[in-house]
């Protein structure tokens, strides 16, 4: 019986000991920043060579322009350091945590082993081409088996990015149909849907936001398109699970109505910028401007980014927390919650809460203070969410710790349902989408 019940632990133990190991490679890559520190040297070297000859007159065209392809020869190999050392280190050791630096790679938020290969392959044959032009400028002093046996080598890695970039979709496609759903880990229970739809949002409106994924996933052609549909395909599971009432996107929302506020800025809040920088998003309006639509559109944008997002409105988390807390796993259900870096709580006032839930709401905001981001759209101003908290200093605090880094958002407006009913009531037609 002892025997049994210990054997988990030891595999634990065991699993996380082999787990550790991957720390064995982290100086490999300090060796490579080393590397990347020689080629700065002959950059500089190359480029000296260069100036001086020019200066002293020795440098025909020619010249020039094989010194000046030398010095890109070195830059794209440098580049090509630069992606294994950053993306490898972070696909194969650990995070590396820029916390929204505003210089990060836009490869970097979703980069895999998958998507790290056909980078480097396309950039073999980047640094290939190069090598192969040096050839063909300076031909009359190249022999013509070393143009041959370049132009074939260069062929070579043609074809084997080619196929590598091919098979990289299908076989993340095959793997990620093997196994199921990734980003929802069965602890998390998904929000009731106060419409009766499914949890994906299946509604008349899927292809619409499936158009709007594949609008703003990063497909295209070459190397982007064959990644691509595995990208598409990871959002929209990660979409599904995020428990969206009903599909929405930026593209779908009508801001004709809005005076408040400048459509830039929601275009600016659409590229999930402010997940990473684990800010929040705080959406004030009376109802009807559309506060809800938006934060699903925000929801569905940091999803495409590569970003865990779950939904629920401030009922069903306040009954949430409740039960966690009743259960004695409160300080669980917090930490299972930070594997979401967005969390979209909606309607907050809507249902005043009671003491217990009040406190209960703001451990929720605090523990994701600076950690992690929120998206909170709310009926009242911050003026008056002592009506929603019964206190006066609870609302204080929670307000103090949502804005403190977020952007903050009134939406003002006619209320849209108000006016689709006006204009049922004239025409006797609900318009598009009615």
């Amino acid at each position: 019986m002892s025997r049994t019940s210990s054997s988990p632990s030891t595999i634990t133990t065991v699993g996380l000991a082999l787990f550790a190991t991957r720390w064995l490679q982290a100086p490999l890559y300090f060796g490579l920043v080393a590397a990347q520190g020689v080629y700065v040297y002959k950059f500089f070297n190359e480029l000296w060579h260069l100036v001086d000859h020019v200066i002293s007159g020795q440098a025909d065209e020619t010249y020039v322009m094989l010194a000046v392809l030398k010095l890109v020869d070195v830059v794209m190999i440098a580049n090509l350091l630069i992606m294994v050392i950053v993306g490898g280190y972070e696909t194969f050791v650990s995070r590396i945590g820029l916390q929204g630096h505003r210089d990060q790679p836009e490869w970097l938020s979703h980069v895999n082993s998958n998507v790290l290969k056909v980078k480097l392959a396309t950039a073999i044959v980047g640094i290939s081409s190069v090598h192969l032009l040096q050839m063909f400028v300076d031909v009359h002093h190249t022999p013509r088996h070393d143009l041959l046996w370049g132009t074939v080598i260069h062929m070579a890695f043609i074809v084997s990015a080619a196929i590598l970039a091919y098979m990289s979709g299908p076989m993340a496609a095959h793997e990620a149909k093997g196994h199921g759903p990734k980003e929802s880990p069965h602890y998390v229970v998904l929000p009731r849907q106060r419409d009766g739809r499914k949890a994906d949002g299946s509604d008349a409106s899927e292809g619409v936001a499936r158009a709007d994924t594949a609008r703003h996933g990063h497909g295209s052609r070459g190397e982007r398109g064959a990644v691509g549909e595995q990208e598409r395909s990871e959002a929209e599971e990660r979409i599904q699970a995020a428990g969206f009432p009903a599909r929405k996107t930026l593209e779908m929302f009508d801001d004709g109505h809005l005076r408040a506020p400048d459509p830039q800025t929601l275009a600016q809040l659409g590229k999930a910028d402010f997940v990473t920088r684990r800010d929040n998003v705080v959406l004030l309006g009376p109802p009807g401007t559309g506060k809800t639509h938006l934060a699903i559109a925000l929801g569905v944008r940091a999803c495409q980014a590569g970003h865990r997002v779950l939904f629920a409105t401030a009922a069903d988390w306040a009954d949430r927390l409740r039960e966690a807390k009743a259960a004695g796993r409160l300080g669980k259900l917090l930490a299972e919650l930070d594997a979401y870096p967005l969390l979209i709580v909606d309607e907050v006032g809507y249902v005043p809460f009671d003491d217990d839930v009040a406190h209960l709401f703001f451990r929720l905001v605090s523990h994701r203070y600076e950690r992690a981001s929120l998206i909170v759209t709310s009926d009242r101003p911050f003026g008056r969410w002592d009506e929603v908290f019964g206190d006066s200093g609870i609302a204080s605090a929670t307000v103090d710790r949502l804005v403190h880094h977020a952007d903050v958002l009134t939406l003002d407006g006619e209320s849209y349902r108000s006016r689709r009913l006006e204009q049922t009531a004239v025409t006797g037609w609900g318009g598009p989408g009615y």
